[in-house]
């Protein structure tokens, strides 16, 4: 009885829906992709090209210039917000820099043109009887990239923050 069900030897049993000539019929978006999830959609998703033409724009356009002041004031105040009554932790300081940084990054974007990559450099010290002098130095186009820079001081720390806004060509 089970050699009815199987067929001859050497044969292989056909699956339901399957066309006469043994092969199953391919409906789905698996006709153009090789691999398929157990969803049946494929796995790998082709990313459409975008290109852009070129702008040949070599300066910024009046008016749309880095504002060093501006920025300056946005890096005092989100300082002072952060690290008002924050104490100096040594294990907590690598996480406090680096939400710093992008804190710092992502309000000076907020009033940069657009066109200018945002460099954002945050040193952060404990405050004790010593003196610091912070240096930077840049290559750079002196007609249309600028830096702005803040510090802020209280009891148990000290930081120093550096945005460099490159205007991208």
């Amino acid at each position: 009885m089970l050699s009815t069900l199987l067929g001859p030897p050497g044969s292989r049993r056909s699956s339901l829906g399957a066309a006469p000539g043994g092969k199953r019929p391919s409906v789905g978006p698996w006709l153009l992709h090789s691999r398929v999830s157990f969803s049946g959609l494929p796995l790998f998703q082709p990313i459409p090209e975008t290109h852009l033409e070129n702008t040949y724009r070599m300066r910024p356009e009046e008016g749309c210039r880095f504002n060093a002041g501006r920025v300056q004031r946005v890096l005092e105040g989100a300082l002072a917000g952060v690290l008002g009554g924050t104490a100096y932790s040594p294990q907590g300081s690598t996480v406090l820099v680096q939400s710093l940084a992008e804190l710092l990054r992502s309000r000076a974007k907020e009033v940069v043109p657009p066109r200018y990559k945002l460099v954002c450099h945050v040193l952060l010290g404990q405050h004790s009887q010593q003196s610091m002098l912070v240096a930077s130095r840049a290559l750079w186009d002196p007609e249309s990239d600028s830096f702005a820079s803040a510090s802020f001081c209280n009891a148990s720390l000290f930081a120093v923050a550096t945005v460099h806004g490159v205007y991208f060509e």
